[in-house]
């Protein structure tokens, strides 16, 4: 494969600076990212890696060739949480046995998962490995470990020694010393060493459970993603990802484990910065707490939720609030309302050079706006018969179109992700018939009454010498129109 034209740099976690992307291999460019413990539904900050990854993963396909890149994400199947809902399930009266229960209560929850992500545009990954798919691989490198004297077993458990790896807090730039005092760290009897963590636990019969070298039981959290890495991705890849929640312990315990069984891993670390809530973290107590179905629920498009997240740069705090809502479902009326049948051909280099800058979302969105009033102004040239010099409307609308597509942006009407299109075509006829009347008989009461009726609606109206638009605002109310027939 030919170097491609763009560059792309990323901040690493593990070098502490933003770095040329270069892949081990480009015709093989390997990312995977930590998904989701699968015990209820996603909320609105477990959105955030899956929208910024998706971003990074477009880019590398467009970049390196969509056949070239592949992306794993994983899905925590055996857990606690898991175990827990199922138990209350139980108790509630619901048929089949424990493990039935939680087997249902996984596939139930991964269903909704796809499901809220796919309605947020993201694209799904090439790989979507569930934990529980992979238990062979998870003894076969815990019994390494062992053989190599980086783990021992205590107790029907197993358990990373980490003073056996003195690289341990390299990632998160602690040290162990600070890592136990900052740390809720369980303390055990069994234990060599306070921050020792578990590969492997002892599992009751009615839990899931696997036949091992240490007795029947259930991997620990952290070995669950370098064994699906492996895999999946080999013994070294290019990116892997997460929120940056994930920097201590699990991914310092992901680093640990791999590389002490030998395995290169991941040459890029990358986090996502958290989500508040209108200036707040989020959280029950708060009455801020809501998910990602809550809000597609209440009529809030996917695609605007993706458009406020890709308003903060990733690495910043991103906060959700209103007013961003209704921007941001106000700009993207706007922009439906630009296109017509016109298929999309490049991104513009402008906006690629900004999004391949590490993947500066809110610099590419300015492109978009600077793109769109270009488009918006060509238009309106045109339809008034005035030439100029330049790229004609339909050649703009191809790159807008194609630059709004990498962001996961505009895809068709026809597309469940596009908001819907409002045609206030007729009133604008109306208004700007009522307009010219007036201007003869200089009585405005009529335009005034369409025009407060319009407002009323939530419609932004605009009258100029030559014309008059009419753009639906986000609390857009259909019914307050009757009073104009």
């Amino acid at each position: 494969m030919t170097t491609p034209k763009t560059t792309i740099k990323l901040y690493n976690t593990k070098t502490r600076r933003k770095e040329d992307f270069v892949p081990i291999d480009a015709d093989n460019v390997r990312m995977y990212v930590c998904g989701p413990t699968v015990y209820d539904r996603a909320h609105l900050g477990n959105a955030r890696p899956v929208i910024v990854f998706d971003i990074l993963y477009r880019l590398l396909r467009h970049v390196y060739g969509p056949d070239h890149v592949t992306y794993v994400r994983n899905f925590t199947d055996v857990d606690d949480r898991i175990n827990e809902t199922a138990q209350k399930r139980k108790a509630a009266g619901a048929e089949g046995t424990l493990e039935t229960l939680i087997a249902d209560r996984a596939d139930e929850t991964i269903d909704w998962y796809h499901q809220d992500m796919d309605a947020l545009g993201a694209l799904r990954p090439d790989h979507a490995p569930r934990a529980t798919g992979f238990i062979g691989q998870m003894v076969a490198m815990i019994e390494d470990l062992i053989a190599k004297g980086h783990a021992y077993a205590a107790e029907g458990h197993v358990l990373f020694a980490v003073d056996s790896y003195k690289e341990y807090g390299a990632l998160s730039g602690r040290s162990v010393d600070d890592m136990i005092a900052g740390a809720r760290v369980e303390v055990a009897p069994y234990k060599r060493n306070p921050m020792d963590f578990v590969l492997w636990k002892p599992s009751t019969d009615d839990l899931p459970g696997w036949d091992s070298p240490w007795g029947r039981g259930r991997p620990g959290w952290h070995i669950e993603c370098s064994a699906m890495a492996h895999e999946l991705l080999g013994e070294a890849f290019d990116i892997h990802g997460g929120g940056n929640d994930l920097t201590f312990p699990h991914h310092e315990n992901e680093i640990a484990q791999s590389t002490c069984v030998g395995h290169g891993f991941a040459n890029v670390w990358m986090h996502n910065e958290m989500l508040q809530v209108e200036g707040k973290k989020m959280s029950k107590s708060l009455g801020n707490f809501f998910t990602v179905r809550d809000l597609l629920e209440q009529g809030v498009p996917g695609e605007v939720i993706r458009f406020v997240f890709l308003s903060t740069h990733y690495r910043k705090p991103m906060d959700w609030t209103e007013k961003k809502r209704a921007e941001a479902e106000k700009t993207l009326r706007k922009w439906y309302d630009l296109l017509t049948d016109v298929e999309p051909s490049t991104p513009d280099e402008n906006f690629i050079a900004d999004l391949a800058d590490d993947l500066n979302s809110s610099k590419a969105l300015y492109w978009l706006h600077h793109m769109a009033d270009d488009l918006k102004q060509y238009q309106y040239w045109t339809s008034h018969g005035v030439e100029y010099v330049g790229p004609t409307p339909e050649e703009l609308e191809a790159t807008f179109l194609a630059s709004a597509h990498l962001l996961g942006l505009l895809w068709q009407p026809t597309d469940n992700l596009s908001l819907p299109i409002i045609d206030l075509g007729a009133w604008e006829k109306e208004l700007s018939k009522a307009r010219s009347l007036a201007m003869q008989t200089k009585d405005f009461t009529e335009v005034d009454r369409i025009k407060n009726t319009l407002l009323e609606a939530d419609v932004e109206v605009q009258m100029s010498k030559d014309s008059v638009k009419l753009t639906a605002g986000s609390a857009f109310d259909p019914s307050k129109l009757e009073a104009l027939k």
